[in-house]
């Protein structure tokens, strides 16, 4: 039982295989690939402000990348003293509108009498050093001035016929509600 060769047997081996034409298709396109790749990055890096530097490489688009995203602002430096209106508004309307823990509700001429009884030295001491579950100064970033006006304001609309202190000597006057943004 021997098979015999012969020699057309022999060049049917000797030609490649489809898929042998395949895979040096492949090997040549993952090599000219990368290198049209290259080239290509190269010319855009040449031609693309013609100064050798791709437009999106530039001091204007690198200053636009890392810009600052915001600022932080601790406090303005100085702004215009506020009126006791506008401090009741930012800062004492949430426990004196609602009455909470025991806060005299503004306008309740009931729930202030006794503490207008007290007179203004003993409230304002009170809204700079706390009193029961107020903190100092109502818990907020206005100067003792501006506390007394909002105290001397929730007061009044309490009953209370007091005078609302004046800016301190130096300060500006304090800004009308309606010039003033929150």
């Amino acid at each position: 039982m021997s098979t015999t060769h012969t020699p057309s047997d022999h060049d049917a081996h000797g030609a490649p295989a489809p898929s042998a034409s395949k895979k040096i298709i492949s090997i040549l396109a993952l090599a000219v690939v990368p290198v049209l790749l290259v080239v290509w990055l190269i010319n855009q890096y040449k031609v693309a402000d013609g100064q050798g530097t791709p437009s999106s490489m530039s001091e204007e688009a690198t200053a636009t990348r890392i810009q600052k995203v915001g600022v932080l602002s601790l406090g303005a430096a100085s702004s215009a003293p506020k009126t006791g209106e506008q401090v009741f508004k930012a800062q004492c309307t949430t426990c004196h509108t609602a009455g909470l823990v025991g806060a005299p509700k503004f306008g309740d001429a009931a729930a202030w009498a006794p503490r207008i009884k007290t007179g203004y030295d003993a409230l304002l001491n009170s809204a700079l050093k706390g009193k029961g579950n107020m903190t100092p100064q109502g818990g907020g970033a206005f100067s003792d001035d501006e506390v007394a006006r909002a105290m001397v304001y929730m007061a009044n609309a309490g009953g209370a016929k007091f005078e609302e202190p004046a800016a301190p000597a130096g300060a500006a006057a304090p800004a009308p509600e309606a010039a003033v943004s929150q």
